[in-house]
């Protein structure tokens, strides 16, 4: 029994250390990390360089297995220090964790490692989790219900902006013909949809005096099409401000970066003792 107790105490230092950014060796890890990662994507737009991979490749592929190796002991440390290593394994940070450890590994096994470089790219997704940092709780969770109070308004407006690319599209199929590029209704909608989002890849064109006028309609209402999603949400977030401040609705309760050894939930509570998904206690 005294010889676990040790063990338990070094899992719970590195579980403090790995998953947490309340202490200051969670925040230097946290830190170390962040840098890697940023390395690690550098280092892949490099290799996609065919004249800086030709004179370099040695020194870019020692540096990628360094790399690796970091991302290989940590994914081992973050499985090792966990009660319960298949929470971890298959969340979805855990699963983005493995698909950025294997692809040197893979290289070896499967041809055409170029392939591989996307893969290796997820590796950029890591950095939402450093962002956990407590300067960032209070607003992230803010606009996460932000966002949340606003999805069925914007359901709402794609549906509509979706029936008016239809409309449109038809309109145009009818009106430009064959000769302009708008072979079938698909392809007037999706025309219509590139005009109306501002991005004119100018493959298509209308030709007659009526589709331009259509044309220039559909860039107009695009503008406000634009500025519709952005102002729901941002109308929801300062209304949530403001009923914070003033008390009016649902008080925003600070949560930490704390996370469960059991199940590896995070945000709990700063006076929380258990873990509020699975009832494990959070400091033992």
């Amino acid at each position: 029994m005294s010889k676990e107790k040790p063990q338990a105490e070094w899992k719970r230092k590195l579980h403090e250390i790995i998953y947490e950014a309340d202490t200051p060796m969670g925040k230097l890890f946290d830190i170390l990390l962040f840098i890697i990662i940023i390395f690690s994507v550098i280092l892949i737009m490099l290799e996609s360089v065919k004249e800086i991979d030709a004179q370099y490749h040695r020194v870019l592929f020692t540096l990628e297995w360094i790399v690796t190796v970091f991302f290989t002991v940590e994914y081992i440390a973050r499985i090792v220090c966990i009660r319960k290593p298949s929470n971890y394994i298959f969340s979805f940070y855990g699963i983005i964790d493995f698909l950025s450890t294997i692809p040197l590994y893979l290289s070896y096994i499967l041809a055409g490692s170029q392939v591989l470089l996307a893969v290796r790219a997820f590796r950029l997704l890591r950095v939402f989790r450093i962002l956990k940092l407590v300067q960032f709780l209070g607003e992230a969770s803010q606009l996460k219900r932000a966002l949340k109070a606003s999805r069925a308004k914007i359901t709402v407006f794609l549906f509509a902006v979706l029936i008016v690319s239809v409309m449109l599209g038809t309109l145009m199929y009818i009106i430009e013909g064959d000769e302009a590029g708008f072979t079938s209704i698909p392809t007037s909608i999706y025309w219509t949809i590139v005009t109306l989002t501002t991005v004119g890849y100018g493959d298509i064109a209308p030709i007659t005096p009526q589709g331009q006028l259509i044309a220039t309609i559909i860039m107009l209402l695009g503008y406000g099409i634009i500025a519709v999603p952005t102002g729901i949400v941002t109308v929801e977030f300062g209304r949530r401000a403001r009923g914070n401040n003033d008390g009016n609705t649902e008080q925003y309760v600070h949560v930490n970066t704390q996370s469960c050894p059991n199940c590896s939930k995070e945000g709990h509570r700063d006076d929380a003792s258990h873990c509020y998904n699975c009832g494990s206690i959070l400091n033992e």
